[in-house]
């Protein structure tokens, strides 16, 4: 627990209103959306980069753990306080400092909620492309210490494509900036590059400079449904190989399909087996004659149905359906083990012919859907408390086939506690041991977010 002596110097620095140590306020910022707990000692709310200096500096020297957090809608567990100690939460620092119409860029603070940006952003004609299906709540902090992805991921990239510079507190309380407000830059090593997505590990992101594109002029979002999975994986494979690049292209298997139509209470697919969600976007002439293309490789790959989007009414109906897919799956079982896996878009079929295998040698119901656009496939079993073990060896060898497909066991949910025990399998010893070095060379005293991506021992 935290000392009188340090909670009254905590209390000096932002104020007594902002550190919380109420049992109900401490539960508020125990968890995040892996539904895992561990209470915090105190929560702290700093209002700007000094302040969030001020409180490392006295980490260090206190030797007490520090737990960076933003809206907690993380998948990975890396913003729980395992090992109790202070959260600190940026949501007081939200605000966007700056749009820059000529030079396309943004600089805002962490605690910014990343569909707020995209907002503010659209209305001066421009657009942030990284869309987490969480856009609505959670924070730009979060998805750059997490490197989200998205929807959008197949065509634009992801966080780390769009993050020019960042101001971050260090582990022992220095402040630094890294890159710049240009496009180029390759003064020095690319500490930027470093600090997206290492989960709050390496420093406190306290300022965000991200890049900006012209808002697309024209939008066009058709859903096609299936009789088999393997058919509207194939859908996806041939999409993407007739040179069309969509700016999403998501897939949704049967069980997914029931659990949101059960949901939503509405018939969405007609009883199809799987559904592809796909959208083009920019001039009116190409998104017409792209979106024309894709209704005809859909039918062509058996597509029961193509439906297309008449409306923004229309499209943002199909999108609130594919949003709807994590929260529907738990009214099919109390629990799920969600991850992230992602391969080479041309294994699709492959990932997904060896899932249902493995879901029919353990008895289990594995559900998938995600971005099929860029091989990152979301692969939730669906569980109660009597079929962890076996879903435990299921994820296991998920993760194995996926590897020996080329691919990734997380595309964008990260490590943090969920999937450190599997890190191995991914990375040789001496490459976790080069990460370890580089988290004792900024964090000597372990003081950031312990615990996250490296099992401990």
């Amino acid at each position: 627990m935290l000392k009188p002596s340090v909670l009254k110097e905590l209390a000096k620095i932002v104020g007594p209103a902002n550190i919380l140590q109420s049992p109900e306020e401490l539960i508020v910022y125990s968890y995040d959306a892996t539904r895992r707990e561990s209470l915090p000692w105190a929560v702290a709310r700093p209002a700007h980069a000094a302040e969030v200096s001020q409180i490392i500096s006295l980490a260090n020297r206190e030797r007490f753990p520090v737990v960076p957090r933003g809206a907690g809608t993380g998948m990975s567990g890396g913003s729980v306080p395992t090992q109790g100690g202070l959260v600190l939460t940026l949501e007081r620092m939200n605000r966007i400092l700056e749009i820059d119409e000529r030079d396309f860029l943004a600089v805002l603070e962490p605690g910014v909620v990343t569909g707020e940006l995209q907002s503010a952003v659209e209305k001066k004609g421009l657009f942030y492309p990284p869309d987490p299906a969480s856009h609505k709540f959670c924070t730009m902090g979060g998805n750059v210490a997490e490197c989200a992805g998205g929807l959008r991921a197949v065509k634009y990239g992801v966080t780390k494509d769009y993050v020019l510079g960042l101001e971050v507190v260090l582990p022992t309380g220095e402040i630094i900036t890294t890159g710049t407000r240009t496009i180029k830059s390759v003064a020095g090593y690319d500490l930027t590059k470093l600090l997206v997505g290492s989960e709050g590990t390496l420093g406190v992101i306290t300022k965000i400079t991200v890049k900006l594109l012209p808002l697309p002029e024209s939008i066009r979002t058709l859903a096609a449904f299936f009789k088999s999975v393997d058919d509207a994986a194939q859908a996806a494979s041939d999409v993407l190989a007739s040179r069309i690049i969509p700016r999403a292209l998501e897939f949704v298997d049967s069980a997914a399909l029931r659990a949101v139509e059960t949901y939503l209470r509405e018939d969405l697919s007609g009883g199809a087996a799987a559904m592809l969600l796909t959208e083009v976007d920019g001039p009116v002439d190409s998104t017409v004659r792209e979106s024309a293309r894709l209704a005809e490789i859909m039918t062509q790959c058996g597509a029961t149905r193509v439906q297309r989007a008449e409306s923004t009414a229309d499209r943002e109906h199909l999108w609130k359906a594919r949003r709807a897919i994590s929260p529907a799956l738990y009214t099919i079982k109390p629990k799920k083990v969600n991850e992230d896996i992602v391969v080479p878009r041309s294994k699709i079929v492959d990932i997904l012919r060896e899932i249902r295998e493995i879901a029919r040698k353990h008895d289990l119901l594995i559900v998938n859907f995600g971005h099929a656009g860029d091989g990152n496939i979301h692969t939730n079993v669906l569980v109660d408390e009597t079929d962890l073990p076996r879903a435990e060896q299921a994820v296991k060898e998920i993760f194995g086939a996926t590897l020996q497909l080329g691919g990734s066991i997380s595309g964008e949910h990260g490590i943090g506690i969920a999937k450190a025990a599997y890190l191995p399998m991914e990375f040789a010893p001496d490459a976790i041991a080069a990460m370890k070095r580089i988290k004792q060379a900024l964090d000597p005293n372990n003081i950031l977010n312990p615990g996250k991506i490296f099992l401990i021992g």
